[in-house]
């Protein structure tokens, strides 16, 4: 299921997209990259539509990926 971030708090919003950021693999590149510019860029990217929030009802999970794989049908708006 798609949860679209503008109608989340800014709290859990926020919450949502450091959850993301923190992960294992999520670093990008050589050197680190503050939480908080990471936390930017991600929301910069689901204000732009390119990523959106998932949500797993089965495994009670919430993630964020990129809105073409919903596209290529690795997932489905529930």
């Amino acid at each position: 299921m798609i949860i679209p971030h503008r109608e989340l708090s800014p709290e859990a919003l926020q919450g949502v997209i450091e959850d993301f950021v923190t992960r294992d693999g999520t670093d990008y590149g050589e050197s680190e990259t503050p939480l908080d510019k990471k936390a930017a860029q991600v929301r910069a990217e689901l204000d732009r539509g390119r990523y959106v929030i998932v949500y797993d009802i089965e495994l009670d999970t919430i993630g964020i990926v990129p809105k073409e794989q919903l596209l290529d049908g690795a997932l489905k708006d529930d």
